[in-house]
C-alpha cells in the first residue's frame, strides 16, 4: 500500500496542505517545517509529484492580516486601523496585497485561515495581537505556517517573528510623569490581562510605584474585557471614596475616553480633580476635552515593520525568527496638570 500525503501529515504532525506547500517549496512554510517534512518523507519513502510551479512567490503575493475575533468592539479600535495602514503601505510599495482575516470567535477565524492556507491565498499572515493561550497561534505553529507576531509572543519565542512596543517601559513612564507631577494615589484601568499588551502596561505602573516605595493598591486597578454597569460602578465607587485616586493611567485611549464621560457623569473635572495619561494616540485622544496627554506607540510604524519583516522572510525562507521593538514617545496635551498636597486637604474638606 502506498504512502499517501496524509501519512506523512500525521508522521510529521502538521496538515495535507503543509506537506503539499513543502513539496512546491512554498515560502510561507518555515525552514524548520519543511526539515520536519521532508525527513518524515524520506522515512516513510513518499515520493512527491514534481513541483507544478503554480504556487512561486511571483505569482503568489498576498499577506493575511489577521484580527482578533471579535462580533464588534475589534472594529472601534483605531489602534487596528492604523496598524493596517502601515501594512498596506508596505505591501503597496513591495507589489503584495493583503486580506484581512477575522470572526465574530476563534473558531469562525480558524475557519477563515485554514481556507486561506489550503488553497493557497497567502504566502504569510500577520497577527495584530498577542494574547495567552491563543489557540489561533497554536495552529499556525502547529502547521508550520509563516506569521509575524503585533506584540509579545506568549508561546513559542524563540521561533517567533515578531514587533512591539517595550509596554513594560512606557507603563512605567506613564506613570513616572504622574509621579513628577506630584500625584500619588495613582489609579490604572486596563484591557483584559490575557492580552499581553494590558498585562505589560500594568506592570510598568507597578513597577514605577515600587521604585517610589509605593506599593500598589488592588483597589485602584481596574481591567476590564468590556465596558459593563459593573465597571462603572467600580469606577464609581472608586472615585467616591475618601482617598481617591488624583491620577490614572488608562491602557488605551477607549478607555480613557470611557473615564472622562463617567468623570463628567459624576462631577469631576480633568485634570483639576483627576490627571489621565491614555495610550495610542488615536482619533478619541484628540478630540476629547480636554485633549488627553497619551503614550503614542507608533502603530503606522508597527504596521510597516511587521510588513516588512513577513515580506523579508517570504523572500529569505531560511531567515532566523527576528524580534523588532517600536520605540514609543509621551504626547503632553491638557489631561494632565501639578497636584499639590494642598488639593487634597482641600479636597477631603469639601
Amino acid at each position: 500500500m502506498s504512502v499517501t500525503i496524509k501519512d506523512v501529515a500525521a508522521y510529521a504532525g502538521v496538515s495535507p496542505s503543509t506537506v503539499s506547500r513543502t513539496c512546491n517549496d512554498h515560502p510561507s512554510i518555515s525552514a524548520e517545517t519543511k526539515k520536519r517534512v521532508r525527513q518524515a518523507m524520506l522515512e516513510l519513502g513518499y515520493e512527491a509529484a514534481p513541483p507544478t510551479g503554480n504556487h512561486s512567490r511571483q505569482e503568489l503575493k498576498n499577506i493575511g492580516i489577521i484580527l482578533p475575533p471579535s462580533a464588534r468592539e475589534v472594529y472601534e479600535n483605531s489602534f487596528y486601523l492604523e496598524t493596517i495602514r502601515g501594512i498596506t503601505q508596505f505591501c503597496n510599495a513591495r507589489q503584495y496585497s493583503a486580506s484581512v482575516i477575522t470572526g465574530q470567535n476563534d473558531d469562525e477565524t480558524l475557519a477563515a485561515i485554514h481556507f486561506a492556507a489550503q488553497n493557497d491565498k497567502v504566502d504569510g499572515f500577520i497577527l495584530l495581537y498577542s494574547r495567552q493561550d491563543d489557540k489561533i497561534v497554536d495552529a499556525l505553529y502547529d502547521e508550520g505556517l509563516l506569521y509575524v507576531l503585533i506584540g509579545k509572543p506568549q508561546k513559542y519565542a524563540n521561533q517567533t517573528i515578531c514587533v512591539d512596543n517595550d509596554n513594560v517601559l512606557a507603563g512605567q513612564e506613564a506613570t513616572e510623569y504622574l509621579y513628577q507631577l506630584g500625584h500619588r494615589r495613582i489609579a490604572y484601568l486596563g484591557s483584559d490581562t490575557s492580552l499581553a499588551f494590558s498585562a505589560d502596561r500594568k506592570a510598568g505602573y507597578q513597577t514605577a510605584l515600587l521604585r517610589h516605595d509605593i506599593m500598589p493598591d488592588p483597589t485602584l486597578c481596574i481591567e476590564m474585557s468590556c465596558l459593563s454597569q459593573e465597571t462603572e460602578q467600580n469606577i464609581a465607587a472608586m472615585l467616591s471614596h475618601p482617598d481617591r485616586p488624583t491620577a490614572i493611567v488608562a491602557s488605551d485611549d477607549i478607555l480613557a475616553t470611557t473615564f472622562l464621560c463617567l468623570c463628567s457623569k459624576l462631577g469631576y473635572s480633568i485634570p483639576q480633580d483627576i490627571s489621565v495619561v491614555a495610550f495610542n494616540n488615536s482619533l478619541f485622544s484628540r478630540l476629547t476635552l480636554p485633549p488627553l496627554t497619551t503614550m503614542d506607540i507608533n502603530s503606522l510604524q508597527l504596521g510597516i515593520e511587521a510588513a516588512s519583516q513577513l515580506i523579508n522572510h517570504i523572500e529569505n525562507p531560511n531567515l532566523a525568527a527576528t524580534k523588532i521593538i517600536v520605540p514609543h514617545y509621551l504626547l503632553k496635551r491638557n489631561s494632565c496638570m501639578q497636584w499639590h498636597t494642598t488639593q487634597r486637604a482641600s479636597d477631603n474638606e469639601n
